[in-house]
């Protein structure tokens, strides 16, 4: 078998157009040699050399090995070294480099070639041989184990040992005897433990080592890295075979790690650090304590400003922040390695910001630096990156930021407790609307059950909250108080910590990071706004939502859910006696005191909001959801019985017959919505009385006019869209009439069914406005019922690709997305000033945005907390679709 196709590049053929085929490490190796900085010479064995191992039944076919030695020869021309020579021996150090860089792979080696005669060469030709035997043991042990899967300890173990034994404090006080000594006893580990001997042989040392890298593509834990990231695992990774440099060689010599800039700050200065008289693993290894960068200026002037130098011509060529490895070989500088660094969300933030502001980069560039959730997490409070934490479980990640308090399992509970100043975590199964109490008194929520769009998550997001959901290895007692994961036990009343980030829940209170929007963010989510197409609204249903979006920038409210003002623990009472009423004059009576209830919450948002558009969705859950949970009444109704308390049961069962008589099968597509508004209309009624009497009182007394928008949920049918609409138009005529008012207000509706969809051109004729309510639209376009699918098998289908996303989280493009995209072009044709936006959770998702901006829509609506994170991903869509 042969091949004309080439598998090797030397450096000096690499360059980064190549990087699909050498790695970010070989591309960026063969740049910088084209940038004539002092890379040591070198080759790259490509990633389809890679997948041809796989092909070839995991191994490297004789041809791609004829093509290794070619250029091992070029390579010791270049050097004038031979590869094992007992006299000048030229030695190599072998690393992995995959297109994406990911950890899992396999480990570097250094001082590849040494042998038992090749050794006593570079004794001689340094002149060094304590040196030379320090090299050898330090291989012995890389190659045992990254390449023979030897457990290290075996080999810490001994050298442990033999320094306690020769009372040597560090590595460097052993004598040549004492390593020779090690080396024959890591040559034992190997026999004993690998089962062969050490390889003697150069060429069968480099080989193995290839196929060592190319076998470690497919470990465990690259392969679950590459999961997590949806990196394609076709991509395979390269082999970098680089001429060793030592900085083992005395105090003229080194290693070092230095970032261009500052990667948890973002500050312009070198970061990094570096250890005289090392080699690389030495750092890694924490053997010895490594000095900062900038002390490397007193211990080797010179090179330091050399590196200086070289720094600053790697940043400038990449218009990027580099992480950039180093070794000092008796005062000459040798750059090893450089990528782009890794850096947190605030330095992330303050590069980007700050290398537009010098010029290096464009504000379209800056922008597309930053990610969204580089935004979403300083908005928020975070771990101190610094603090040790216990981890003792982990679930999803669904709401950002960190919180810590004490244990408390019930809303109830959260709201006593944290009255008297005490910061709670509540733990619960799943949260319902019943439980919102506790969700606001609590400083983050935690659930058993649920997705990241469950009622917890959803709700914890707009309030800002973090939360982690479904961690089903946590069982909770609610009779003892306490819940139970991996053999330990954690009371009410204990602390914990949760990181909604992360989804990982710590035992204890764990330090802080408060959030701070920098100067830098500021300016970013500004340089967004001046490019995005979509106006950014948000989910608000009071005013400290409205005022707290209103600061993060949203331009208006894109939905205001009025459900949530009866689910106060002073209005429940209400809803109930107007749900249960058994005569007008009870209805009426119960209406008559939300009315003014209702007035004064809409009077709070619209002064909040000053004037912006204010999206408000009349009543759409079922009604069921303000009563009493079944369940649990038939089970307090058996009590009585059982207790013989005759009076208070004749109440309960009363009770319990409406409460039956109000069970749906299938609430979420029976009697809610619109369908209310028509068979129980004096709800809307009351409703529309509230919004106009609201908008009336602030043009008249603070002489701000509310650009109102009234939302009818759930239409299906045109015929539901007019009768409601002609009736909140004779409220509106008859209050403003009496007000001596004019008022521009808007009624629409929210597009959440298939056929409302498919009927827009329909509906838009009579309709001033769409708002599509994605949630809702998703769970019947797919035929799933959120909850009961995140808790049953949607997990399991993102884990077998059933699925590619969770369309909760991200709009389904190729469903869901059509339809909105059908329902917004075709009721445009039919009406050209129909406005249309969407206020699902989906408005506050980068990738839902990118569709949202494709489909022409104008605004975007989302929790007040992902207000900028909308606003930055708003200017990014418009950007890439440009």
């Amino acid at each position: 078998m042969c091949s004309e196709k080439k598998y090797v590049y030397s450096f000096e053929e690499g360059s980064l157009e190549l990087k699909s085929l050498l790695g970010g490490k070989g591309a960026n190796l063969g740049e910088m040699t084209s940038l004539g900085l002092p890379v040591p010479p070198g080759m790259t064995v490509t990633t389809e050399a890679c997948n041809l191992y796989y092909e070839s039944g995991e191994q490297l076919p004789e041809f791609s090995r004829e093509e290794i030695r070619s250029y091992l020869t070029e390579l010791e021309e270049k050097m004038d070294k031979s590869f094992g020579d007992d006299n000048n021996p030229l030695l190599l150090s072998v690393r992995s480099g995959a297109v994406i860089s990911m950890p899992g792979m396999m480990d570097t080696i250094l001082n590849l070639g040494l042998n038992d005669q090749s050794v006593k060469g570079l004794a001689k030709e340094t002149g060094d041989e304590k040196f030379a035997y320090d090299c050898y043991r330090r291989f012995i042990q890389m190659f045992g184990e990254v390449v023979l899967d030897v457990e290290a300890y075996k080999f810490s173990r001994k050298l442990d040992s033999l320094k306690e034994e020769v009372g040597a404090e560090t590595d460097i006080d052993l004598t040549v005897d004492h390593l020779k000594e090690l080396i024959d006893k890591f040559k034992l580990i190997v026999k004993e433990e690998a089962e062969v001997d050490f390889p003697q042989d150069p060429m069968e040392q480099l080989i193995t080592a290839v196929e060592a890298v190319f076998g470690s593509w497919n470990n465990k834990r690259a392969i679950v890295y590459r999961d997590a990231h949806d990196i394609d695992h076709e991509l395979g990774t390269a082999v970098n075979i680089q001429s060793m440099v030592f900085g083992n060689m005395g105090q003229d010599s080194g290693t070092g790690v230095v970032f261009t800039r500052n990667p948890s700050t973002g500050e312009n200065k070198l970061y990094g650090e570096y250890l005289l008289n090392a080699q690389g693993e030495d750092i890694v290894a924490g053997i010895r304590t490594p000095e900062d960068i900038q002390t490397f200026k007193d211990s080797l002037p010179e090179v330091y400003e050399q590196l200086v130098e070289v720094t600053e011509t790697l940043e400038k060529h990449y218009k990027d922040m580099q992480d950039i490895e180093f070794t000092v070989e008796k005062g000459k500088l040798y750059l090893l390695q450089t990528r782009t660094g890794k850096r947190t969300a605030k330095s992330a933030i303050k590069i980007a910001a700050d290398m537009a502001e010098e010029g290096l980069i464009d504000q379209d560039q800056a922008l597309l630096r930053v990610e969204p959730e580089h935004i979403e997490k300083v908005l928020h409070r975070q771990i101190d990156p610094e603090a040790e934490t216990e981890v003792i479980a982990k679930g999803l990640p669904a709401s950002p930021g960190a919180a810590a308090g004490t244990v408390v399992f019930s809303a109830d509970e959260a709201e006593k407790i944290a009255e008297n100043g005490e910061k709670v975590v509540l733990v619960s199964l799943e949260t319902t609307p019943e439980d919102i109490h506790g969700v606001l008194a609590a400083e983050g929520v935690l659930t058993t059950r649920g997705g990241m769009t469950s009622h917890a998550a959803v709700v914890a997001r707009g309030m800002g909250k973090p939360c982690v959901c479904g961690c089903d290895e946590i069982k909770i007692d609610f009779e003892a108080g306490e819940f139970t994961v991996g053999g330990q036990t954690v009371k009410e009343g204990e602390r914990i910590t949760i990181n909604g980030g992360t989804g990982e829940v710590i035992l204890g209170k764990v330090k802080m990071t408060e959030a701070k929007l920098s100067q830098e963010c500021k300016d970013i989510l500004q340089w967004a706004d001046d490019r995005r197409d979509l106006q950014v609204r948000t989910n608000a249903d009071n005013g400290t939502d409205a005022s707290k979006a209103f600061e993060f920038g949203a331009e208006g409210i894109g939905l205001c859910r009025t459900e949530h003002m009866f689910m106060a623990a002073d209005r429940v009472p209400i809803v109930q006696r107007l749900i249960l009423s058994e005569s007008d004059q009870e209805k009426r009576d119960a209406l008559t005191e939300l009315e003014p209830i209702q007035c004064q919450d809409f009077e709070e948002i619209f002064a909040e909001m000053e004037g912006r558009a204010v999206t408000v969705r009349l009543l759409d859950p079922p009604l069921h959801e303000f009563l009493p949970n079944l369940p649990e009444l038939i089970e307090e109704v058996t009590e009585l019985r059982v207790k013989g308390e005759k009076e208070k049961l004749k109440e309960k069962e009363n009770l319990l017959r409406k409460v039956k008589n109000m069970d749906e099968s299938n609430p979420m597509l029976g009697f809610r919505g619109c369908r209310l508004g028509v068979i129980i209309p004096e709800i809307y009624e009351m409703q529309a009385r509230a919004l106009f009497k609201a908008a009336i009182k602030l043009a008249t007394e603070e002489d701000t006019k509310t650009e109102l928008e009234i939302m009818i949920p759930l239409v299906s049918e045109l015929a539901e869209f007019e009768i409601l609409r002609e009736r909140i138009e004779e409220i509106a005529d008859q209050l403003l009439t009496e007000a001596n008012l004019e008022l521009d207000y808007k009624v629409g509706t929210m597009i959440e069914l298939p056929r409302a969809c498919m009927t827009a051109d329909q509906i838009a004729q009579k309709a001033d406005f769409f708002s599509f309510g994605t949630n809702d639209l998703t769970q019947t376009t797919f035929g799933f019922s959120r909850d009961d699918a995140e808790g049953k098998f949607l997990h399991e289908y993102l884990e077998r690709e059933v699925i590619e996303d969770n369309p909760f989280i991200t709009l389904d493009a190729a469903g869901v997305g059509k339809l909105v995209n059908l329902a917004a072009k075709s009721g445009r044709q039919a009406n050209p000033d129909l406005k249309v936006g969407i206020c699902g959770e989906h408005g506050g998702e980068p990738r839902s945005i990118a569709l949202c901006q494709e489909y022409g829509l104008d605004y975007v609506s989302c929790s007040p907390y992902r207000v900028p994170v909308a606003r930055l991903a708003a200017a990014q869509a418009k950007i890439k679709k440009s």
